[in-house]
């Protein structure tokens, strides 16, 4: 999925985007998504000068935007529709994540019933845990 269907898909534009491509989808089950970290993205101004370093919240929007690329790929209507965050558990941030890193979410559905999914997310940096969390989210009307 390139970055075309993503904003098919995905409400979220500049700067709050944080999925450049989908590389793995495997049903209704899993899916893989890639960010690619450069020195332009915004918050590094403030984030910090002289020692850029990416926001852990953003690593788990990152996850979050890839785990609503794989419900909203389940919905009809979905163009009508939005996931909003309910809940985040176990969010352990295992290694800093910096300009020039390839983040790869890959987020696992552990349940989905009616509106709400359950989803397990990692992020990893050249093979290595950066960031992990489970997700819960509900899909809503906009």
């Amino acid at each position: 999925m390139d970055i075309r269907k993503i904003l098919e898909v995905l409400p979220h534009r500049y700067p709050f985007l944080l999925v450049d491509r989908i590389v793995e989808v495997e049903g209704t089950r899993r899916i893989v998504g890639i960010k690619n970290v450069t020195i332009n993205e915004p918050f590094f101004q403030g984030h910090f000068p002289g020692h850029p370093i990416m926001p852990g919240v953003l690593i788990v929007e990152a996850m979050a935007q890839t785990g609503g690329l794989l419900l909203l790929e389940q919905v009809p209507d979905r163009v009508n529709k939005v996931v909003y965050f309910m809940a985040l558990d176990a969010v352990k941030f295992r290694k800093p994540v910096v300009p020039g890193d390839q983040l790869r979410m890959e987020v696992e559905m552990l349940q989905f019933r009616g509106k709400v999914a359950r989803m397990k997310g990692t992020a990893l940096v050249d093979g290595q845990v950066a960031t992990e969390a489970e997700m819960m989210a509900c899909v809503m009307d906009k």
